[in-house]
């Protein structure tokens, strides 16, 4: 089997879990339950680990093409194939619940994927191939007809009704699969709804009355969000991938709805990112705000703050599970053959035990965003949160970590690690007026002001000319791009100014990318954007709108991004759509759009 690029597959999302079709018509990856639970298909990391393939029989010879769209201000996508017999529109959709309005999206998504095939010309052989393979290919059902031509799937855990409108369905051993014809206005639909054995069966619902509902509950809930800013089709379709990739009950958002797309085809730097991370919390929420969608940022910081829970002398975790979920603990699945051939395959992110002192950072400044928008007198919970993340950051700031980057090697004195222990004290001096006499604040100041004192003298690099990754380390790191940002220094400092010059010459590429260090195989869209906001901010406007508009060019035809593009081919690479990616785009957009943003 030929292995779709990356770039080929679009994402489907009830809020609850995310899907990803291909331009093939192939479901390759779906974990219905939620975005971090074991998977139905999971062909995208194995052949033989599910799919639900949908097209026109011979599709990929020579004539046929393939045009795709979502529906605006939605995510449920059109697939029109484009055959030498005539034309069919499929439209693919993770159904919303019946009625759901505004922020209901996702609260109570019913798990049922819908997909409708629409004759446009011509009459078109259509193939059906429904193959589940539960709990990460591990496992192959069992079929049973249902009285009115339904067919059950069980496995485990797992029950997958399948339900076919004007089709009658052939079930196989482990499968079930369909010829048939479509003739110009014709309406073919199929459903299959997750439910549990020992639990909730699967919900039957009408197809077209579904995907109607769906495209309906989406564009209702953008309506309520408004951007007034530059590039506003592309910070609207970015607002979309976000608000598809936050799990509702929540508020978390997942980092994206994958697992081991890898960095490097073919190597082994394939980790899991179906969580959500408290380094992105300021940065997400930031987006969301910019975005106009005041709900999700105050639903996502509610749920950080429970999950962190009373902040003693452990750190932090950097990652969370969906629901809060602390142990996330890290396995290989070695009977997945991984995507083009990339192992291992992970589930679960041991990155939840290491150290990681840029955490307290993000958290606090994102309590300072969120006082700072809504003006609101901290409760009890923020208080004390904020006053045990200082005293942590206070008594830990001299360790080393395992920085940004998450490195499973050595722990070091990481730049990007120091300047947010800074940004955890700045702000929590700042918030000092909110936390009710709690806290030591001018403490907090004396050691915020040796961090800095620290970062300014270990961090500069006489002979590199730049800040670099990590104290006396002579290497590069794309990480120095955040100092400006956080306002930790200006644009227009001069060591700023060189050492942007230097991140831009050394790890900059031809295509605008920028990567994270030297031997980076592939450009990082974060850092990239990141380095548009640096030029914004050092008065080079023009600069940073051509490279804004280099990198946006970047997304696949669906206006996707994944984590990184490859340096040669230009393909994307790694876990996809990448949350952090469409965070810098929006951040972008809205730098260049305000230049004086916090």
């Amino acid at each position: 089997m030929d292995q779709p690029a990356i770039s080929d597959y679009g994402f489907l999302s009830d809020c609850r879990s995310g899907a990803l079709v291909g331009r093939d018509g192939s479901i390759d990856w779906w974990c219905p339950d939620r975005f971090d639970a074991p998977s139905v298909f999971a062909r995208l990391l194995d052949p033989d680990a599910g799919h639900w393939r949908l097209a026109p029989v011979g599709a990929g010879v020579p004539g046929h093409r393939v045009e795709r769209s979502y529906l605006p201000d939605t995510l449920v996508l059109r697939t029109v194939h484009h055959t030498p017999e005539g034309s069919v529109a499929v439209t693919d959709a993770l159904a919303a619940e019946i009625g759901a309005r505004g922020h209901e999206l996702g609260m109570n998504s019913p798990a049922v994927l819908l997909r409708r095939v629409e004759g446009l010309t011509g009459r078109v052989r259509m193939a059906l191939d429904v193959a589940p393979r539960p709990d990460h290919g591990l496992l192959r059902p069992y079929l049973h007809h249902q009285p009115d031509g339904a067919v059950l799937f069980a496995a485990g855990a797992v029950l997958l009704e399948l339900r076919a409108e004007g089709v009658p369905l052939r079930a196989g051993r482990d499968r079930v699969e369909a010829e048939f014809e479509v003739a110009a206005g014709d309406d073919v639909s199929f459903a299959v709804a997750y439910g549990r054995t020992y639990g909730d069966r699967p919900v039957r619902l009408d197809p077209a009355t579904g995907l109607a509902e769906t495209v309906q509950a989406w564009q209702a809930y953008r309506e309520t969000h408004r951007y007034d800013g530059r590039y506003a089709d592309v910070v609207r379709r970015s607002a979309v991938v976000l608000t598809g990739l936050t799990y509702t009950r929540s508020g978390a958002v997942a980092a994206a709805p994958t697992t081991s797309l890898p960095e490097r085809t073919g190597g082994d730097r394939n980790y899991d990112y179906r969580y959500s991370w408290l380094r992105d919390f300021s940065m997400t929420l930031r987006a969301f705000w910019v975005a106009a969608c005041p709900s999700e940022a105050s639903r996502l910081f509610s749920w950080a703050a429970r999950s962190i829970g009373r902040v003693g002398d452990d750190p932090v975790p950097v990652l969370f599970g969906l629901e809060g979920e602390r142990d996330v603990s890290e396995h290989e699945s070695p009977h997945l053959r991984g995507y083009a051939g990339s192992r291992p395959v992970r589930v679960g992110n041991d990155a939840w035990r290491q150290r990681q002192l840029d955490v307290p950072g993000e958290v606090v400044s994102a309590v300072w965003r969120l006082h700072d928008y809504l003006g609101d007198t901290l409760d009890e919970e923020l208080r004390e949160m904020v006053v045990g993340l200082a005293e942590q950051v206070a008594g830990t700031w001299h360790l080393p970590d395992r920085g940004m980057w998450e490195t499973r090697d050595a722990e070091r004195h990481y730049l990007s690690s120091k300047v947010l222990c800074w940004v955890a004290l700045d702000r929590a001096v700042r918030l000092a007026p909110q936390l009710g006499g709690r806290g030591d604040p001018r403490r907090w100041a004396a050691i915020r002001d040796e961090i800095r004192a620290a970062v300014l003298r270990e961090g500069w690099n006489d002979q590199v000319g730049a800040f670099t990754g990590a104290f006396g380390s002579p290497e590069l790191d794309a990480s120095a791009l955040f100092l400006p940002i956080v306002r930790f220094l200006p644009a227009s400092d001069p060591r700023m100014r060189a050492t942007i010059a230097v991140v831009e010459r050394e790890l900059g590429t031809e295509g605008g990318l920028v990567r994270r260090w030297n031997t980076d195989p592939a450009g990082f869209l974060l850092c990239s954007f990141w380095l548009v906001e640096c030029l914004v901010m050092a008065g080079e406007r023009e600069r940073a709108e051509a490279l804004f508009e280099r990198l946006a060019g970047y997304a696949n035809d669906v206006g996707l991004f994944s984590e990184q593009i490859d340096l040669r081919t230009g393909a994307q690479l790694g876990n996809t759509p990448q949350a952090l990616s469409h965070i810098g785009l929006i951040n972008a957009a809205w730098r260049l759009t305000d230049p004086t943003t916090e």
